[in-house]
């Protein structure tokens, strides 16, 4: 952690209905510091929040982002978290999906200067696209296709870190820029689209685990808890550039359906289907500037979180969420 005496009372986190915002939300309240959520719920859930229900330090606003941003009081960060994230919610949102990226991050980044507040944007390894560079470091400029199914996550991402950059440099905003890799955990929604969901969702239910293409294509989990360590670090400290979050240990598509199977004491079968138009063959970060800028790396081994994902699985918390009802696939992203 940086040792600068910044101090943080009050945030606002966009998205913080989501999966990863949800987390953050968690981890801030339980330092005793205030949350301001922000979220229409088109792909977040109130099911991920409503334990902290009743919690003074704690209050929601149903809210398009993409909209006039307005909050009462003094703020000390403004998070943005605000996006749809798996590819199936993008593709069937992909308006929305660039919006939130673009208009969006504007509005937030209004908000920031605003309140005098400190900025941090949630940015992705999908900027990287299929990386020609392998492992990924920040200063990759990614290999992207502008016009493909993934563009609109993708160059959204990297619209979103251009204003990020644009306000810091034009403005003087404090800001930060999370580069977040493949991340798993509790509250990651049965219809997500991702791979460690969609593996759980059909071991568990007995049903065959769907593999794309031969099952060789790479990616590096992250349990969140580990993450959102990561980015509290990040947020604290005095670095605005982009900085890779994510665990640099890579598992193949093939290994992991196994190994989900494994966890969950299942027998389904592995049926491969073909891979999906511009998946990215590997994926895996370079975290040294994680590593000397902010003391973090990964704590958590793949097995341990995903036990713990089974056992949250297991005790009947997984749903379907607040997004619309989507087809099953595995389609792998952060």
């Amino acid at each position: 952690m940086s040792g600068n005496t910044w101090r943080m009372e009050r945030v606002v986190i966009t998205g913080g209905a989501g999966f990863l915002g949800s987390h953050l939300c968690d981890h801030l309240v339980a330092q005793g510091v205030e949350v301001v959520v922000l979220d229409n719920l088109v792909t977040g859930s109130l099911d991920n929040l409503a334990h902290l229900t009743g919690n003074p330090a704690f209050s929601f606003q149903r809210q398009d982002v993409t909209e006039y941003l307005e909050v009462e009081g003094p703020v000390d960060a403004v998070l943005h978290f605000a996006s749809p994230a798996s590819p199936i919610d993008y593709a069937l949102l992909p308006i929305q999906t660039m919006k939130v990226g673009t208009l969006g991050t504007h509005r937030a980044l209004g908000l920031a200067m605003a309140k005098g507040a400190r900025f941090l944007l949630a940015s992705t390894s999908e900027v990287y696209g299929d990386p020609e560079v392998h492992p990924q470091p920040e200063t990759y400029w990614g290999h992207v296709n502008p016009v493909g199914p993934r563009s609109i996550y993708d160059e959204a991402k990297r619209a979103a870190e251009a204003f990020t950059m644009s306000y810091h440099n034009h403005h003087g905003l404090e800001t930060r820029i999370v580069r977040i890799f493949n991340t798993y955990g509790p509250r990651m929604r049965r219809r997500d689209g991702r791979a460690v969901p969609a593996f759980l969702g059909q071991a568990l239910a007995g049903e065959p685990l769907t593999v794309f293409g031969d099952g060789s294509q790479t990616r590096s989990l992250c349990y969140v808890d580990d993450l959102v360590d990561g980015i509290d670090r990040l947020l604290a400290s005095d670095h605005p550039l982009p900085v890779n979050i994510g665990n640099p240990d890579e598992i193949t598509m093939l290994e992991l359906a196994r190994t989900v199977r494994d966890l969950c004491g299942s027998r389904s079968e592995i049926v491969f289907e073909p891979l999906p138009v511009d998946d990215p063959k590997r994926r895996r970060p370079d975290i040294g500037l994680a590593r000397s800028l902010l003391g973090w790396e990964p704590r958590v081994p793949l097995e341990e979180g995903l036990t713990r994902t089974i056992a949250w699985w297991r005790a009947g918390d997984a749903g379907p969420g607040s997004s619309p009802e989507m087809p099953e696939h595995v389609v792998t992203s952060e």
